[in-house]
């Protein structure tokens, strides 16, 4: 059975059978695994960092010299996640392109908040010193999109890694909790302990001199709720900085990174164009 035929097929099957939206049900590896391979080459499990972490380079066909890159961070509430669930993202930023890694980070329980944004910081330092003459974009979903946030609101996490200012050219956040006190959640408090958590939100390091955003949310989102972009969005435009919001009708937490997976037959919203358009505009395309 062809590969689009596939999926459609199943695709079908669960919207019909367990009235479930497909986003909520479908396995990362899988939609990565059905994913197109043409256009792009990979280079997997890069060493990076100081902890024996990994990262995968996607590589444009095509690619000019000046292309954007766009570091991705996986999301999983900082406790699940893998790099090789994510080569859907890579392909639909890819056909675009943009150079994409994908990096792996430390999780909970074995590590704790500011751990896995500490690694992000790596991966950032090694694609600068890697892959450099390339603007560099951070995005995430998620808890991704924290720790994106957070790399590109508080300087001292690059600073640490050796990343010079002004590496950051911008951020792209899908869905992502910047403003998320007091937790309610045991998992939670135990990724967050109390001592460093005011810490642990974006928002209380906005100072207007952050590189551009674009935050993408869906207003039927329970599990981040939007208030997470519209206050870190209203908090940058306070102090003169730039945040552009998108939220998408009807989309909830998972929509806004599945938009990305264009092997997937659904109608979905226009993630990838807003992220295509947002690179372009701040890299002066």
């Amino acid at each position: 059975m062809p590969k689009l035929i596939l999926v459609a097929s199943l695709a079908t099957f669960l919207v019909v059978v367990t009235g479930v939206g497909v986003s909520a049900l479908w396995p990362l590896r899988v939609i990565s695994a059905l994913s197109s391979r043409q256009g792009y080459t990979t280079t997997s499990d890069i060493p990076f960092g100081t902890a024996g972490l990994r990262l995968d380079v996607y590589t444009p066909g095509d690619m000019r010299a000046d292309a954007p890159m766009v570091i991705f961070i996986h999301g999983g509430g900082w406790a699940t996640g893998w790099k090789d669930e994510y080569r859907f993202i890579a392909e639909a930023l890819t056909s675009a392109g943009m150079l994409v890694v994908v990096p792996d980070y430390r999780l909970n329980p074995a590590v704790v908040f500011p751990t896995f944004v500490q690694d992000g910081a790596e991966a950032v330092a090694w694609a600068s010193r890697n892959l450099a003459g390339h603007p560099v974009f951070l995005a995430g979903h998620s808890a991704g999109a924290h720790i994106a946030a957070l790399l590109n609101l508080d300087e001292r996490y690059l600073a640490a890694a050796g990343v010079s200012p002004g590496a950051v050219a911008g951020m792209i956040g899908l869905s992502g909790p910047y403003d998320f006190l007091p937790l309610t959640e045991e998992r939670y408090k135990r990724v967050f302990p109390e001592a460093t958590r005011a810490a642990s939100q974006p928002i209380a390091f906005v100072d207007g001199s952050e590189p551009p955003m674009l935050l993408l949310t869906g207003d039927a989102d329970t599990t981040v709720k939007p208030g997470n972009t519209t206050r870190l969005a209203a908090a940058v435009t306070a102090r003169g900085g730039k945040a552009t919001v998108r939220i998408y009708p009807g989309v909830g937490h998972l929509g806004t990174m599945m938009a990305l997976a264009r092997v997937l037959p659904y109608a979905k919203p226009p993630v990838r164009d807003d992220i295509v358009a947002f690179v372009r505009s701040v890299a002066g395309d």
